[in-house]
């Protein structure tokens, strides 16, 4: 994949709307293109990511594990995102990510993300304040969940 075609690839990705077209193609310049056949599992819960994929086409089925298992979900929209907070934080996931149908994905790696937040401080805390939100999007989707367990 050319680095144009991956910066383009990034700019359709809602996460990375935090970088300016510099950050993209450089990003692009890191990042591998990956074929995925049906049924194949992208990462596993309990795994440590090494990076962030993003979804240029076909469907993927997200499932989560442990105390937060509920119903899989599917992702077939261009430009999602598969675990952005890889892209920072170094923690196992509590997801199972698994190709429906063929996929091609675009990964970025940590390693090359931190790198350029090392260089870009207003990139680091766009990208900090980014997670922070969705991870209060998260918590506040477990309320519920958390009245019911208190209840019981």
């Amino acid at each position: 994949m050319r680095m144009d075609d991956a910066a383009l690839v990034l700019a359709q990705a809602d996460f990375f709307d935090i970088c300016d077209d510099e950050q993209l193609r450089m990003l692009g310049f890191a990042g591998d293109r990956r074929h995925f056949a049906a049924d194949a599992v992208i990462y596993q819960a309990g795994e440590v990511p090494q990076g962030a994929y993003v979804l240029i086409e076909g469907t993927i089925r997200a499932r989560h594990e442990g105390a937060e298992a509920g119903k899989p979900y599917a992702l077939s929209e261009a430009g999602s995102v598969i675990s952005p907070t890889s892209l920072i934080i170094d923690k196992p996931r509590p997801v199972t990510f698994t190709a429906v149908t063929d996929c091609e994905m675009l990964f970025v790696p940590r390693s090359a993300f931190l790198k350029l937040a090392r260089q870009y401080p207003e990139l680091a805390a766009r990208a900090a304040q980014r997670i922070e939100q969705e991870l209060g999007r998260y918590m506040h989707a477990l309320e519920p969940l958390k009245r019911k367990m208190k209840g019981a």
